[in-house]
């Protein structure tokens, strides 16, 4: 049973990537190196940050690129926000009686500014902040307050976070909202991924506060899921495609899981809408794909995917929720160039090769 959790703050709790990002690119444009797009950003970053400039700015003094850092990012520290489900996590910690601290590389006058904008500043018996090499203190963290390994998970979104619990001997939970991809996660062997905290805390809810003995297997039901998507077109003839990192940051569809009671078509709406704030009309059906295990996916499950066509109805504004993290509309030929999830690939191959037959009849 978890009795403890440790968590991190940057990417975990709040949402300060944009920050650290520009801070970042500052800190490279005054050392005369070619500034990061975020993708190369997040592909690059590590912990302890020391690494990260040995690499681009060698012979530039560390106190130096620190200072650079601090002067753009001072700016944006206020502006930074609690990220879906962390208030709600949090509350529910409190209400099961689950102790909470903080392990960090924030500066303190950071979190102090952030933890009271988004009203977290009263939920940690410890802060432990501005700790360059997590490695180094979790031992300390443990014996300081007298925490059992057995009952303690360490909640990080970057490998050096699991890394971190790895080394204290204690379970990890690494998130796919902060700074890391899925892939680079994967590689650090966490004791669970989750898309975000609401995931995690009705992970912890259904098993009586422990993480499930089957962590890694097929997941919770073991019997397949039955979810709509669909390729949506606007008045050019463009598809929309949204970029997750549930789907190892590739490109996809929108779409998810059809609810007890619920058509279908009703599904693809409801999605849709929750997913993009779009209508859509003219619904066809496509094809019928098994997606059973897939590496795109960032946890083992078996997916019937029923997919469909559409027409976007009324205005192409888009707008996002906490499940994609970018998106774009482009043609059927231009989107098979991209770095597609397997089953939206073979829906466009699909759709297109009907199309071909149709017009050559």
């Amino acid at each position: 049973m978890i009795r403890n959790i440790i968590f991190d703050w940057s990417g975990t709790l709040v949402n300060d990537l944009s920050g650290v990002w520009k801070a970042t690119n500052h800190v490279l444009e005054k050392a005369g190196v070619e500034k990061l797009s975020l993708d190369k950003f997040r592909a690059e970053f590590e912990l302890p940050f020391t690494g990260f400039y040995e690499r681009f700015t060698p012979n530039v003094p560390l106190q130096t690129l620190e200072n650079w850092f601090h002067d753009s990012f001072r700016e944006a520290c206020g502006d930074v926000i609690a990220l879906p489900h962390a208030n709600d996590f949090l509350d529910f910690c409190k209400a099961e009686k689950i102790r909470c601290y903080i392990l960090s590389t924030v500066n303190p006058e950071y979190f102090t500014v952030q933890a009271s904008n988004t009203q977290m500043d009263r939920y940690f018996e410890e802060l432990y902040l501005g700790v360059w090499d997590k490695r180094k203190k979790i031992h300390a963290i443990i014996q300081e307050n007298e925490l059992k390994h057995e009952e303690t998970l360490y909640i990080g979104d970057m490998q050096h976070d699991v890394e971190t619990a790895h080394h204290g001997g204690i379970y990890s939970c690494a998130l796919l909202t902060g700074y890391n991809t899925l892939d680079q996660l994967r590689m650090s062997r966490p004791s669970i991924i989750t898309a975000n905290l609401d995931e995690l805390k009705t992970i912890l809810r259904n098993n009586n506060l422990s993480l499930p003995e089957n962590i890694g297997q097929a997941a919770s039901t073991q019997r397949p899921i039955s979810t709509v998507g669909a390729l949506i077109y606007n008045a050019l003839d463009q598809v929309l495609l949204v970029r997750t990192d549930k789907w190892s940051s590739k490109w996809g569809i929108p779409g998810g899981k059809i609810e007890y009671g619920e058509s279908s078509e009703e599904a693809l709406r409801r999605e849709v809408a929750e997913e993009t704030k779009l209508e859509i009309t003219e619904i066809k059906f496509a094809i019928v794909q098994d997606c059973i295990e897939s590496e795109d996916f960032y946890r083992p499950e078996h997916f019937i995917l029923i997919n469909y066509s559409c027409r976007l109805s009324g205005e192409a504004d888009v707008t996002l929720n906490e499940e994609a993290q970018a998106f774009c509309w482009i043609n059927e030929s231009a989107a098979l160039q991209l770095n597609l999830n397997q089953p939206t690939r073979t829906l466009i191959e699909d759709v297109m090769s009907r199309a071909s037959v149709t017009s050559n009849a």
